[in-house]
């Protein structure tokens, strides 16, 4: 594929600790994409920075090198303590938080720093006695984090670098709150370097970075730069009925293909995704509620080839880099114009090419003229051929089997055990504190009166 993303930069160009440049060898990364040849030299001279760059970029690679040079040129001192962390990285997602913590791993792997990850959902003593142990970079979620921080797991006094990743998906998901309470409790500003990234440097991201970073450089790189020469995007317009029998028609034409199918609503998905199994093709449904051992598993098949096709709704339009997707696809076109963008991110990723199809709908048709002014462009529409309708039988569906209760996370109603999502439970403390051993007196049932008829023999 054409790596017409890249530029002239080189990672060596910079005064790189060996370490680091050797992980970046093991990754295959030579040269700097727009964001890393902009944002590094800042970054490295001690400079904050607030990037805009859309997704698949390189952001990532960006700031994970400017922070472990910063632990490799500046060793801890004697008297510092050695479990406290010196690096946070926050991300609004799960998803995002474990594909950080992979390319810090993959990047890292010669430096020689350890490594924390945290996120709601699962692991919770795990995650807890991994930070405890002392970590050198903490990668985690909002709510996970300030949980440990409050049990005293571990504080801020010894961060040296904080990052913000998708600066805008935190205010989306309402997590600006927690993001200022955390870095209102690590060192002043002028003692640390702060890295912010966002899609979009709108006025609220920029306020927070003003407010919380030491005057920071602002590093914009156009969308247009990136993505538009690399995404193929064409839509057709289509009625509600033959929604299904074009997708079906459209993956049989398709060859050695990796495939994301994006729906707006979780019921949706589910009828898509009984569709596409009852008519031979294996697919994956990844939603909010899916639970974060299956989540992982599944991205983990569909990233492998095992697993051609995805359904999902816009939990997974952010944060996944996943190699090799070569079609997105919006059966249904989504309310927020900005998320049309991040969908077709998944794919034409470092470099590479691909194709992002719309179906516009009875239901969604209006969202396509919002979408077209946030993008300052037409999409093509494609004609539907008659041949590329399949013949769909209504009775092929496959029902989706629906899991055991105590197979869900938080393991059902009445179930004490690692708090559900990405927040602490209090449900446990609030029936302790109700009184005595947190037990129940039976309750007396009242007997109904006898309402005639003849007694009982």
């Amino acid at each position: 594929m054409p790596q017409t993303h890249l530029t002239d930069t080189r990672f060596d160009s910079f005064a790189l600790d060996p370490h680091i440049l050797q992980g970046l060898q093991d990754a295959g990364f030579t040269y700097c994409t727009p964001i890393q040849a902009e944002a590094l030299p800042l970054a490295l001279a001690g400079r904050d920075v607030a990037g805009q760059a859309q997704t698949g970029t390189g952001k990532t690679a960006a700031f994970l090198v400017a922070a472990m040079q910063r632990l490799l040129t500046h060793p801890r001192t004697d008297d510092a303590p050695a479990r406290q962390p010196r690096v946070v990285i926050l991300a609004p997602t799960r998803e995002l938080a474990v594909q950080i913590h992979r390319d810090a791993e993959l990047i890292g792997r010669h430096a020689g720093l350890r490594l924390g990850l945290v996120y709601g959902g699962t692991g919770y003593q795990q995650q807890r006695d991994e930070v405890a142990a002392g970590v050198d970079i903490l990668i985690g979620t909002p709510g996970r984090l300030i949980d440990y921080f409050k049990q005293r797991v571990f504080d801020f006094s010894q961060v040296e670098v904080v990052v913000l990743d998708e600066a805008d998906r935190m205010f989306d998901l309402g997590f600006i709150k927690d993001i200022r309470f955390v870095l209102r409790r690590m060192p002043p500003v002028t003692e640390r370097l702060g890295m912010l990234f966002s899609a979009t440097l709108s006025y609220r991201v920029t306020e927070l970075a003003y407010e919380h970073m030491n005057d920071p450089q602002m590093v914009e790189i156009a969308a247009d730069q990136i993505t538009a020469d690399r995404v193929q995007q064409i839509c057709y317009m289509v009625g509600n009925d033959e929604k299904i029998p074009l997708l079906i028609g459209l993956l049989r034409s398709f060859d050695e293909s990796r495939i994301m199918v994006f729906v707006n609503t979780k019921r949706e998905g589910e009828r898509v995704w009984g569709y596409l199994e009852g008519n031979g093709f294996k697919t994956a449904m990844l939603s909010g509620d899916v639970p974060q051992k299956k989540r992982l598993s599944l991205l983990k098949q569909f990233q492998a080839g095992e697993l051609p096709v995805m359904v999902a709704t816009d939990v997974a339009a952010r944060g996944l880099h996943i190699p090799g997707v070569t079609h997105v696809i919006n059966y249904d076109l989504p309310d927020d114009a900005e998320d049309y963008v991040h969908r077709i991110g998944r794919t034409a990723r470092a470099g590479e090419a691909g194709d992002a199809i719309s179906f516009v709908c009875e239901t969604y048709a209006f969202c396509l003229p919002d979408i077209e002014k946030y993008i300052g462009a037409k999409i093509e529409v494609g004609a539907i051929e008659p041949d590329m309708l399949a013949e769909v039988d209504s009775r092929s569906r496959v029902r989706m089997p629906r899991r055991p209760r105590d197979d869900r996370d938080g393991g059902g109603r009445g179930r004490r055990g690692p708090p559900r999502g990405d927040r602490p439970d209090r449900r446990g403390e609030q029936q302790a504190s109700s009184g005595g051993e947190g037990e129940k007196k039976p309750r007396r049932r009242r007997r109904k009166p006898a309402t005639g008829g003849a007694p009982a023999s």
